[in-house]
């Protein structure tokens, strides 16, 4: 892991912003209050796993406070989950107070205020990652932040350990396997989660609420038809086309979107599996309904910044020459 901040390492006049800016580095901004900023200590070490960031936090008491004003002026909504190593943390959103041990979990959402405060020295892990990959509503998501997860019972002690491992071995991960095993330990996350919302007896009460959730299950099961379209979707739900849109729009997107993003996943997901190492990046675009390979190769790139073969190759060595037969034979 790669030290951003050492409080040791700087003068005791330099300690309060060093700490702020290599926060802002790692998370997001915070303001702090501090006891004795003078003698403050910590330290907070960095990676990235695939799209997780994964960071460890030494620190004395102090407390750090999420503002309106800060999420205003931040693009990217992230969850962030907490875990102390050794110590107390108290982690506060949406009303709700989760008091952390050593081994338990709690999540909050850098969109929403928070507050975490430490009362004494403590050392957790904290991960980090945009919204989108939890792939649980961000309306149900609102009643699970904050909450205390027992990291001895149930899932939780299967996620609890997995993490510290995880991040004691993160310098022997290389790329194709980053991604893959972020992918895998988000799905983790979702399923503790999904089982939390069980657990307290979530039930969506408005109408909308309910079409939109059998809508996106809809979706989900038929990523791989090339002829999944909106008007599809809407007649497997009962309702007219421009129905749909409407319902769409109130969430700040398209149907059309969705269904581009999640075949997107897919293909990102596919393009470093094991399982498709042979598979021709074109035969996975067309596998999750993107026919057109230059169309697909198009849309990729403006998602994800590269093209299907260079993300390939940029995390799967052996897909060199997987990615030279096909162009071979393609005539390229």
């Amino acid at each position: 892991m790669t030290v951003l901040v050492r409080t040791a390492d700087v003068s005791a006049r330099e300690r309060e912003e060093a700490w702020r800016a290599a926060v802002a580095e790692a998370f997001v901004p915070l303001d702090f209050t501090f006891s004795d900023p003078a003698t403050f200590c910590g330290e907070i070490s960095a990676d990235l796993l695939g799209s997780v960031a994964v960071c460890r936090v030494t620190a004395g008491p102090h407390r750090a406070l999420r503002t309106e004003q800060q999420i205003a002026r931040t693009e990217t909504p992230y969850y962030k989950l907490s875990m102390p190593l050794r110590g107390y943390v108290l982690v506060s959103q949406e009303g709700r107070q989760a008091s952390l041990l050593p081994g338990d979990l709690a999540l909050y959402d850098t969109s929403r205020p928070y507050e975490v405060s430490f009362d004494d020295n403590c050392r957790l892990l904290v991960l980090m990652f945009p919204h989108r990959d939890l792939r649980l509503g961000y309306d149900a998501v609102s009643r699970l932040t904050a909450r205390q997860v027992s990291g001895r019972t149930g899932i939780g002690a299967l996620v609890a350990p997995l993490l510290v491992n995880l991040a004691e071995r993160l310098d022997e991960i290389g790329g194709a396997q980053s991604a893959r095993l972020a992918d895998n330990v988000i799905d983790l996350l979702g399923t503790l989660y999904a089982d939390l919302l069980t657990v307290l007896g979530h039930r969506p009460t408005d109408p909308r609420r309910t079409l939109m959730a059998k809508m996106h299950c809809f979706i989900e099961d038929r990523l791989d038809d090339p002829d999944l379209d909106p008007e599809t979707v809407a007649a497997a739900c009962h309702i007219s086309v421009g129905y749909l849109h409407k319902l769409f729009r109130a969430e700040g997107t398209s149907v059309s979107r969705v269904i581009r993003e999640r075949r997107l996943e897919q293909c990102r997901r596919d393009l470093v599996a094991p399982a498709s190492r042979d598979q021709a990046v074109s035969a996975i675009g067309a596998h999750w309904g993107f026919l057109d390979a230059a169309h697909f190769s198009r849309i990729f790139k403006a998602a994800y910044g590269v093209s299907p073969r260079e993300y390939r190759l940029s995390r799967d060595p052996f897909a060199t020459a997987a990615i030279t037969a096909e162009a071979v034979g393609l005539g390229v």
